[in-house]
């Protein structure tokens, strides 16, 4: 069988899983974040850290809920690394360096798992999984409780009220992110990924020598990575690491982890406004992009034109001859269309196009499908955008689902467009400007530029992933990597809120003949043009003086 016509036959196997469970599953959210019920469980968490999960919540009030609760996770972990020396299960791991620690810390409690270290050289178990694998959780659950909050805002009518944090993220962590993440662990299991608390020892070379390596629960902390859409993996070679992902199977069965939640919250979306269509619609919407994104990373990883290419055939430096360029490819796409950060290649070695689709894909906001939850809310905010613009176009006061658009909606929406970027592009100049981050380039020109543009690309939009040429473990790099992962999670995060209380306000007004039909081909193609359009505009001179460069030069 031919490399092409394989990863063509994997992608029909994914979208085809993909569609089956997508139903199911997002009406099981759907109900989850809709029930009145509490579980006896749950009930002790509520206990315990003295909430009340009945109480309606207006924005501000949801919005302290989600800042003291991400300050109070800060603190644990960045404690938790900091003692690590004293700690049981240490693996003779000293204490991590404050900042360093400090950009664990934020990484972790932010989505975004950006390391700066390798994890089996640094974190012992108790770190591992009572600080790590914790943060996977409930970051994820964050993210989903926030859009739901949006959900609602569009599905509620003259009233503040966004639902209950507590209740929100407990039920998330419970009743959703757990109970796949058993499943999902020992399907790893099976396929080989490992799950122990082994100690460090040495293991035998085959051209002689030793090597030493610790265990690790890996396969519980490999789940909830991929299906939190985290990305920090146990190992600093990630999802290209034998014990994390060791067969073509357990690749696929990663990308359906880190795509399942997202595409199936707009099943949920449309369930909870009370119009399918209008999930299908937005389905359509990220499909169309991740499809497109995918397509064409596979074309300009094989058809890459030079003689030891075309004799490997394709680009195969940084690929695992295990997966190949097709599954390398469409993990690629996967993890950088989603605020994943998982690799199971190294993207600095992709061609210079292909860099820069991994860097574009990050860059349209992660939304397609984008993270657990960031990524519904973050097309839900595009999609008020496009109906602005047509809005605009016809002369009319927008609307979406029975909502106006008006004034304060389009400034909240546009603030939240405009933070990401503005953070991504002066942070880059700042450091291309100064001596001390430029050393850390492993590449000059217009790869070395895209190294950099790529670490804060992948910080800011809360991804994680890197081009490995960059040395990131330093202070500079530490400290502004971590500023800039805190501002791309929470202040996008206030906009998002403030827009639910607003619309959540409105009275609800009925559709005319003059209404935009959102639940149309039509429309699916205007925010599909509005979100690359947007994007392109905002971020083609810093990707044409990197990976555009490098590609057409190469």
């Amino acid at each position: 069988m031919s490399p092409v016509l394989s990863g063509v036959l994997q992608l029909l196997a994914l979208v085809v899983v993909l569609a089956l469970v997508h139903g199911p599953l997002g009406d099981h959210m759907a109900r989850v974040y809709s029930s009145e019920k509490h579980y006896k469980p749950e009930k002790w968490i509520y206990k315990a850290i003295g909430a009340d999960p009945d109480v309606e919540m207006r924005w501000t009030s949801y919005l302290r809920s989600v800042l003291v609760f991400s300050l109070a996770s800060v603190l644990f972990l960045y404690g938790l690394q900091r003692l690590q020396g004293i700690l049981p299960g240490s693996l003779g791991f000293s204490s991590i360096d404050p900042d360093q620690a400090f950009n664990t810390a934020v990484s972790f409690v932010a989505n975004t798992n950006w390391q700066s270290y390798a994890g089996e050289q640094a974190m012992g178990h108790v770190v591992q999984t009572g600080g790590l694998a914790v943060q996977n959780f409930v970051s994820a659950a964050v993210g989903m409780a926030v859009a739901v909050a949006l959900v609602r805002g569009f599905a509620r009518s003259r009233t503040g009220e966004l639902g209950n944090f507590w209740s929100d993220l407990v039920r998330g962590t419970v009743r959703i992110l757990l109970p796949l993440s058993v499943v999902g662990a020992l399907v790893l299991v099976a396929c080989g990924v490992i799950q122990n608390f082994a100690g460090i020892h040495e293991v035998g070379q085959f051209m002689g020598g030793t090597q030493q390596w610790n265990g690790g629960a890996v396969a519980s902390q490999e789940v909830i990575k991929e299906l939190g859409t985290n990305g920090g993996g146990y190992f600093n070679a990630n999802s290209a690491h034998p014990f994390e992902n060791p067969t073509p199977f357990s690749n696929l069965f990663e990308i359906f982890l880190i795509l399942v939640i997202p595409f199936s919250l707009t099943r949920t979306f449309g369930r909870m406004v009370g119009n399918l269509r209008q999930g299908y619609a937005i389905l359509a919407t990220m499909a169309t992009i991740w499809l497109g994104f995918t397509a064409l990373m596979m074309w300009t990883e094989f058809a890459h034109h030079g003689p030891a290419l075309q004799a490997a055939g394709g680009a195969m430096e940084g690929k695992e001859t295990r997966f190949g360029i097709a599954g390398s490819a469409i993990f690629s796409v996967a993890t950088t269309l989603t605020s994943t950060g998982a690799v199971n290649s190294f993207h600095s070695s992709y061609t210079g196009l292909g860099g820069g689709i991994q860097l574009l894909g990050m860059q349209l906001g992660e939304i397609a499908p984008g993270g657990v939850g960031s990524g519904l809310y973050g097309m839900l905010v595009m999609a008020v955008i496009a109906v602005f613009l047509a809005g605009l176009m016809v002369g009319r006061t927008p609307e979406y689902l029975g909502k106006k658009i008006g004034t304060r909606e389009i400034k909240l929406a546009a603030c939240y467009i405009l933070i990401t970027p503005a953070l991504v592009l002066c942070f880059t100049a700042l450091a291309m400007a100064l001596p001390s981050p430029v050393q850390s380039l492993a590449n000059s020109g217009a790869h070395g530029f895209s190294e950099v543009l790529y670490a804060y690309t992948s910080g800011a939009n809360n991804n994680g992933s890197a081009f490995a040429g960059l040395n990131a473990d330093t202070q500079w790099f530490n400290s502004t990597i971590g500023i800039v992962i805190t501002l791309g999670r929470f202040l996008p995060m206030v906009f998002v809120l403030a827009l639910a209380g607003s619309l959540a306000e409105q009275q609800s007004i009925p559709g005319t003949r003059g209404t935009l039909r959102t639940d149309k081909p039509l429309y699916v193609g205007l925010l599909v043009a509005t979100i690359v359009i947007v994007t392109g505009l905002t971020y083609f001179p810093a990707l044409a003086l990197g990976p555009l460069a490098e590609g057409l030069a190469s």
